[in-house]
């Protein structure tokens, strides 16, 4: 049976989120950036490594970076290479000191997901999890897992770090 999927006009997002600090540290190494455009809403989740005031710093720059230039309409090749270029890499364990997810949801009902380096995000449609392709690109050496798909009204996206 062919799924015909409805594009829905005006179509926008409801965001809740949870942010716990770790023991004893008095700040969150997760930020969450909520932005409007004319066009779409865009979530944007970032992870700062380790924890405390360093976490938040990176988490913080991360999804600002991410969010002005999203939002300027940038391409997710430039905010990735602004990333790259502005991020310090850990010399021990050799990865990107924050990591990053944004899903930007269109008010024509398509939607666009950019992973790098967080747990996949769930995406609940009708009760059930379902999965959706998606293409690794890599950009200036960070492996991007992107999604492009339709939304339907009452799906569900969860993301986290």
């Amino acid at each position: 049976m062919e799924e015909r999927w409805q594009y829905m006009a005006g179509v926008s997002i409801d965001v809740a989120w949870k942010s716990m600090n770790k023991y004893k540290e008095e700040l969150c190494g997760d930020k969450v950036e909520i932005l409007k455009t004319e066009d779409s809403d865009i979530l944007i989740l970032a992870d700062g490594m380790g924890s405390g005031v360093k976490a938040n710093i990176l988490a913080t720059l991360t999804s600002k970076i991410l969010g002005t230039m999203l939002q300027e309409g940038a391409q997710i090749e430039s905010c990735v290479e602004t990333i790259a270029k502005t991020l310090p890499v850990c010399k021990v364990r050799k990865v990107a000191y924050a990591t990053f997810s944004v899903l930007q949801i269109f008010h024509n009902g398509n939607a666009y997901l950019a992973e790098f380096d967080n747990p996949s995000c769930v995406f609940i449609r009708d009760g059930k999890i379902v999965s959706y392709p998606y293409e690794i690109r890599e950009i200036d050496g960070k492996k991007i897992h992107e999604y492009r798909f339709a939304v339907k009204k009452n799906d569900c996206f969860v993301l986290m770090s």
